[in-house]
C-alpha cells in the first residue's frame, strides 16, 4: 500500500480511551508505557463496606496498579497499520504524554479547532474526550469535511445526538460510534438466535452494570485548586458551565458529574443495551421510570433502577426492559442453576431465556440445552469498529454503527438520565419520540439540552 492510500487520522482526547482507540488503528512506533494513576477510580466492594478511594491525581501522581487504564483491545503481539496517525490533540500533554510519545511523527496540538483548521491533510478524527465535548468537536470536524469516529455515548444530550445524526447525513461524511460490541460475534449471535425464535417471544429484558467505579452520589463538589500548567482547563470545560478546577472532577473522574458525564449508563449502556435494541428491533420507549439512591445537582446517583416500556413491533409483543447499576443485579430466575453467574443481560421469552455479558459477549441459553443447534449465520460480520470505520472511508460506504444506527441507542441511553433527574415528580414519563417531548411532564423537557458556555456552539 502506498502512502497515498493511507487514511490520515487525528486523535482528539487521547489520554485514556481515546488512546486505546488510536492503538487499534495503528501500532505505536515506540512502545507505550501504560502504568499511571487513574484519577477518580473507586474500588467498590459490597457487603456495606465503604468504597475505597484510589488513584486521585494526575499522571505521575500516586502509583496505583489496580486502576483500570482504558486502552482498548489492540493486540500486543503483532504490528498493524490500518491508517496513518497524522496528528494527536489533547488539552493535557502530560496526561496524554504516553500516547504522544508512542507516535513521535504525529503533529501535536492542544486545541482541536486549530488542528482541524491547520492540517488540511487530515481525513478523519477519532474523538475520545469527555461526554460533554463530543458534540461540539464532532460537529466542527464534520463541517470541515472530516469523517468522524466518536466514543460512546455519541453526545451528552438528546438534542446533540439528533443534531449530529442529521449533520452526518447532510455532510455525507462516514460516521461511527465507538461501541466496540456492535461488531462482535456474540452480539450477532444474540440477534440471530432471538430472531430465529430460539427463546420464543421476548417480553422482558433485564440488564445491569457494576458501574460506577468513580464518585457518584449525594456529594459536594471538591474544592477548587490552582490549574496545573500542563492543562488547558478552559478548553477542557468546553461548553460546560464555568467551575473551579479539581483533579477529582477531570480526566477519568468526570463521568459522575452532571456537568460533564452521563453516569454508569453513559459508560456501559451502549455495550449492553445495543444487542437488545438490535435483536428485538426496539424503537423508542413510550414510557420510562427511574428510582435511585440520593443525588444532587452536582453528582449523579450511586445506584439506580430504571424501567422502559417498548410497544409492539409487527408480530413482536411489547417489551418491558429494566436497567440497574451501582452493582444492583436483577432477581435470579428460578431456572438459573446455583453458583451460575447472572451476567449483564437476561432475555426472558415464552420458550426459554438467553443471557450474555457486556458487549454482547458469549450468549448462552437458560437452562443449558446440549441439543441446541445454532441457526444459520445470516448477518454480515464486519471488521472491528475501528477497521470498519477505515474501510468505510476507503470504500465510500456507511460504517456498521454509523450515527443513523447509534443515535437511536444513544437517545434511549440519555432518556435514562432524564427519568432519573425527573423522578421526584412521581410520574412515569410518557415519551413522544417523533416530537422529542415528554408529554405528561413539561419540566422534564428542560433536560433535552442545556445552554452552552459563551464561545461554544454546535
Amino acid at each position: 500500500m502506498s502512502p497515498s492510500d493511507m487514511v490520515n487520522i487525528a486523535g482528539i482526547g487521547v489520554g485514556s480511551q481515546g488512546g486505546g482507540d488510536i492503538q487499534n488503528i495503528a501500532t505505536p512506533d515506540v512502545p507505550i508505557e501504560r502504568a499511571f494513576s487513574m484519577g477518580g477510580f473507586l474500588m467498590q466492594p459490597y457487603s456495606g463496606i465503604k468504597p475505597e478511594r484510589r488513584g486521585f491525581g494526575q499522571r505521575g501522581g500516586v502509583a496505583n496498579s489496580d486502576a483500570p487504564i482504558q486502552m482498548g483491545d489492540a493486540a500486543e503481539d503483532k504490528s498493524f497499520k490500518h491508517a496513518n496517525i497524522y496528528a494527536l490533540c489533547d488539552v493535557d500533554h502530560d496526561y496524554a504524554g504516553h500516547i504522544m510519545a508512542g507516535y513521535p511523527k504525529a503533529k501535536k496540538y492542544h486545541d482541536f479547532r486549530e488542528m482541524i483548521d491547520n492540517e488540511k491533510e487530515i481525513d478523519a478524527v477519532l474523538i475520545g474526550t469527555p461526554d460533554h465535548t463530543h458534540a461540539v468537536i464532532a460537529a466542527y470536524a464534520m463541517r470541515a469535511g472530516k469523517h468522524v469516529f466518536v466514543e460512546k455515548p455519541m453526545a451528552k444530550t438528546i438534542h446533540e445526538v439528533r443534531f449530529l445524526r442529521d449533520l452526518a447525513k447532510e455532510t455525507g461524511v462516514v460516521s461511527q460510534m465507538g461501541n466496540q460490541g456492535h461488531n462482535i460475534e456474540g452480539t450477532m449471535q444474540t440477534v440471530e438466535w432471538i430472531r430465529s425464535g430460539a427463546i420464543g417471544n421476548v417480553k422482558e429484558v433485564h440488564m445491569w452494570s457494576n458501574r460506577p467505579v468513580w464518585r457518584q452520589g449525594y456529594l459536594d463538589r471538591p474544592a477548587g485548586v490552582a490549574v496545573p500548567d500542563n492543562l488547558k482547563y478552559d478548553l477542557w470545560l468546553g461548553p460546560a458551565p464555568d467551575a473551579p478546577y479539581s483533579p477529582e472532577t477531570t480526566h477519568f473522574a468526570w463521568r459522575g458529574l452532571w456537568d460533564y458525564g452521563t453516569g454508569a449508563m453513559g459508560d456501559m449502556g451502549a455495550h449492553t443495551f445495543d444487542a437488545p435494541i438490535w435483536a428485538l428491533d426496539l424503537g423508542m420507549p413510550t414510557k420510562i421510570q427511574a428510582t435511585t439512591t440520593p443525588f444532587n445537582g452536582i453528582y449523579l446517583p450511586q445506584a439506580e433502577s430504571v424501567t422502559y416500556e417498548f410497544p409492539a413491533r409487527g408480530n413482536m409483543p411489547p417489551v418491558k426492559v429494566t436497567w440497574s447499576d451501582g452493582g444492583i443485579k436483577p432477581a435470579r430466575p428460578a431456572e438459573l442453576e446455583a453458583n451460575r453467574q447472572l451476567r449483564e443481560a437476561l432475555y426472558i421469552g415464552d420458550k426459554g431465556m438467553l443471557m450474555h455479558g457486556t458487549h454482547g459477549a458469549a450468549p448462552e441459553l437458560i437452562p443449558n440445552d446440549p441439543g441446541f443447534v445454532e441457526p444459520e449465520k445470516w448477518l454480515k460480520r464486519p471488521s472491528s469498529v475501528y477497521v470498519d470505520f477505515i474501510e468505510a472511508i476507503k470504500e465510500g460506504r456507511k460504517a456498521a454503527n454509523d450515527f443513523e444506527v447509534s443515535s437511536k441507542l444513544t437517545e434511549i441511553m440519555l432518556l435514562t438520565n432524564i427519568a432519573v433527574v425527573s423522578q421526584q415528580l412521581n410520574k412515569t414519563l410518557e415519551y413522544d419520540a417523533e416530537n422529542m417531548k415528554i408529554t405528561n411532564c413539561e419540566e422534564a423537557n428542560n433536560y433535552f439540552h442545556y445552554e452552552y458556555r459563551n464561545g461554544w456552539k454546535l
